[in-house]
């Protein structure tokens, strides 16, 4: 896909448009209950309900939607009646369910949602009967894949002939630049006036739900709470509210995001948006799960995405992908920034080094005596555990700082590869467990072992960390890991992930936004919002 597909609408272009509606599904089982929904989900600021009726358990519509579309109601309300062949849980015939969503229509409903395969047979029933006040969704859900731009131009088409108010379309993502196919087909329909919901599920199709308001998505779903989703990955309203300021993107929102594989866990997205907002900057900070950088970044190539944090397993990829590498990070072999100039070029920077190595040296002078003029790392025993992005950073920084290092590694060979690049030795990570050449070492964990959901994994036993002084885990996921709290148990200084994520953090927002970090108030953010 070419960069200017990528472009959204132009300024103008969105004065005339209405705001992206933020629409929560209300699934609870009873009437009285969903009934209550609709009044929290406005309570949370939403901006429409959508009633599941698929959901109630015996539902009787002459019984209970009176209770479910009772005026004043707390919002507008979309009544949805999904049969389980459109991955709803409706069994019976069609006849009874097209009733009761007549039957919602004549009580006031202001949408009534109908799936493209029934649309026609639809529209026969209520020719002539539907209010002007009702607005009809026609819909159409892909739980497989999503097929390409023209196939899904040509379903828009399809929609819009049965007569719909609105188009709505839902596909799955195989891989995150199937998001793109969407924004592009919300472009489209946008330029030609035509009101479309389209979406993308799954944990990769995720920005799609956010994003929308830029390319100009008529709703966006969001649940109730974490429980309460009607579509796979669907964000919480209060997040993408609090989290992602979503009422406030629109077409000039610049983007900006964390690319990994998992994301799902980052708390960049919390820290980066309150900070965004705290220097009124017009941008969101989402996760993107990627697959393929090269792919990821060729294919979201317009100036709009502005930025990117980078992390497990891409920081070395990324090096490769970017038009310039910094020095420092190309020493390192690892990018953990990846910002985009004006002209398209990307230039790669590392942030983690820093933040890093600057936590330790102060975890270290906050509770040991040490020379304040020269590093308290310097011609200390350092063993990094992993030779990935961040293992290469952290040995890189160490040795910079005159630590004598050493590399150990679940695979032996990538520790070898790392070791002979820095001069240090290698060691497998079942050998570091008898590896006590001198007592007073300190250790720096820079994989993934023991970050959530796996927070009883450890990457060293708690005998061998007797010979330990400093202990540091890049893991924040929870705060204290299984490692943080033997190390301590042992009567090592710890060191958090925290720290650096904060540090690392600090330095891309500079990066990103040519400003200075708003110091106090990210690390406020990070040890009161994030758990």
């Amino acid at each position: 896909m070419s960069a200017s597909a990528m472009v959204p609408p132009s300024a103008a272009a969105a004065v005339a448009r209405a705001r992206t509606l933020l629409c929560v599904p209300a699934t609870a089982r009873a009437p009285r209950e969903m009934a209550a929904e609709l009044a929290a989900a406005a309570a949370l600021g939403a901006d429409v309900a959508e009633l599941r009726l698929d959901r109630l358990a015996g539902f009787a519509p002459r019984r209970d939607l009176p209770v479910l579309l009772a005026q004043p109601r707390p919002l507008p309300a979309l009544v949805t009646y999904r049969p389980k062949w459109e991955g709803g849980e409706y069994e019976g015939d069609d006849e009874p369910r097209f009733e009761a969503l007549l039957l919602a229509m004549e009580m006031g409903a202001e949408y009534v949602d109908i799936e493209l395969k029934v649309a026609d047979k639809f529209m026969k029933l209520i020719s002539g009967k539907k209010p002007e006040t009702c607005k009809l969704i026609v819909s159409s859900h892909n739980f497989e894949n999503t097929p390409s731009t023209e196939e899904l131009e040509n379903l828009v088409a399809q929609i819009q002939a049965t007569g719909a108010d609105i188009v709505k379309i839902a596909t799955t993502a195989t891989e995150i630049v199937d998001v793109a196919k969407m924004f592009q087909i919300l472009v489209h329909c946008q330029e030609k006036q035509v009101p479309i919901i389209g979406l993308v599920m799954n944990d990769r199709g995720f920005i799609s739900r956010v994003l929308c308001p830029k390319f100009g998505g008529y709703l966006t779903f969001g649940s109730l709470e974490k429980g309460k989703e009607s579509a796979p990955a669907q964000p919480t309203v209060t997040d993408l509210i609090n989290v992602y300021n979503i009422k406030q993107i629109g077409p000039d929102t610049k983007v900006y995001g964390i690319i990994g594989k998992p994301v799902g866990h980052s708390k960049s997205p919390i820290l980066h948006n309150e900070a965004f907002r705290s220097v009124g900057l017009n941008a969101v900070y989402v996760p993107f799960l990627v697959d393929d950088l090269a792919n990821f970044l060729n294919t979201y190539s317009s100036p709009e995405f502005a930025g990117f944090s980078c992390t497990i397993p891409h920081k070395e990829a990324a090096v490769r992908c970017c038009d310039e590498v910094d020095p420092i990070a190309k020493d390192i072999g690892a990018v953990n920034t990846i910002i985009r100039k004006p002209n398209g070029k990307l230039v790669g920077y590392n942030t983690d080094y820093v933040g890093a190595i600057s936590a330790i040296e102060d975890g270290i002078r906050a509770s040991q005596p040490t020379d304040t003029t020269t590093s308290p790392l310097a011609g200390r025993l350092f063993v990094v555990i992993g030779a990935g992005g961040a293992g290469k950073a952290l040995a890189y920084g160490a040795k910079e700082k005159g630590a004598r290092v050493v590399i150990a590694n679940r695979t032996f060979a990538r520790a070898q590869e790392l070791g002979n690049l820095l001069g240090a030795p290698a060691l497998t990570l079942a050998e570091l467990e008898n590896y006590h050449p001198e007592e007073g070492m300190i250790l720096a964990n820079t994989t993934a072992i023991g970050m959530h959901p796996n927070v009883n994994e450890t990457p060293l036993s708690k005998q061998a960390l007797k010979s330990y002084a400093v202990v540091f885990d890049a893991v924040y996921t929870p705060k204290e890991t299984r490692l943080l709290r033997e190390a301590a148990e042992c009567g090592a200084t710890v060191v958090s992930g925290l720290e650096m994520f904060i540090r690392q953090a600090m330095g891309q927002f500079e990066h990103f936004t040519g400003m200075p970090a708003p110091d106090s108030l990210m690390r406020d953010i990070v040890l009161t919002k994030i758990q």
